[in-house]
């Protein structure tokens, strides 16, 4: 029997939360994965999941990028292993919450490295190989936190901010390389980690499950690209604050976030 050429889906931050959703989806649709997260053990149960349940290669990468050089050590790996990555997922990502000084600064440094400085840096070395092939996608995971400045989690919301605008930008410049790029900006979203945050929260509707803003990104996916803020409560929360002065929506931010 002739076996299937083997084009990759590398999603980052696979081991649990929208990374871990993501592997599942996208191995139900028979994509090759490259799951990479820190915790080897955690990959490597889902890697076997993968391959049992639906018969794809799923190979577990364990590794840091909040460490210098992390991201362009994977991409080189891609090359050299010859795997055909045709769908990046940017998606790992960490927000901390608390007050900017009281903060350890190394910790939001890592923040910084692994928000943004992995993601592009990932971005540049997986995608000329798609823009030679003229085929591939990249998905990278934002948040409505990056639509307005948000006292106490400031670090974090200015990265998913850049993330935003990098990758929009970047969708343009690639489109004509028949490259699609989704950026997904997900509001308050429940995962396998904090179930029970639901039947907390106070957002109308409670947390929106990650399988549903897996399924939002990924039809968009289909679509040609573009931007996908899953559920009408925070595409109208989100873009209700170009409507209003930043400061205005930042002091608006701070009472409700203040610790």
């Amino acid at each position: 029997m002739k076996m299937k050429p083997a084009h990759y889906a590398l999603i980052t931050g696979a081991s649990r939360g929208i990374g871990h959703h993501f592997a599942r989806a996208l191995a139900a649709r028979s994509w090759d994965t490259i799951l990479v997260a820190r915790t080897r053990d955690q990959l490597e149960r889902l890697a076997a999941e993968l391959s049992g349940t639906y018969g794809v290669r799923a190979l577990p990468v364990a590794l840091d990028l909040t460490q210098n050089g992390a991201a362009l050590k994977l991409s080189r790996m891609t090359t050299e292993q010859g795997l055909d990555v045709e769908l990046l997922v940017n998606n790992a990502g960490v927000g901390n919450r608390g007050e900017f000084l009281k903060m350890p600064s190394d910790e939001q440094l890592k923040m910084i490295r692994l928000n943004a400085l992995a993601l592009v840096e990932l971005t540049y070395g997986l995608l000329p190989p798609m823009i030679a092939k003229k085929r591939g996608a990249i998905i990278n995971v934002s948040s409505t936190a990056g639509f307005q400045p948000m006292p106490y989690v400031a670090v974090y919301a200015a990265t998913k901010a850049f993330v935003t605008s990098f990758s929009m930008a970047l969708a343009e410049e690639v489109r004509t390389h028949d490259i699609r790029v989704v950026t997904l900006c997900p509001g308050p979203t429940r995962t396998e980690r904090h179930p029970e945050e639901s039947s907390r929260s106070r957002i109308p509707g409670g947390l929106q499950p990650a399988e549903e803003v897996v399924e939002e990104a990924l039809r968009q996916l289909d679509h040609e690209g573009g931007l996908v803020v899953p559920r009408l409560i925070n595409r109208a929360i989100a873009f209700s604050n170009r409507l209003m002065p930043l400061r205005l929506s930042a002091t608006i931010v701070a009472r409700l976030t203040r610790p």
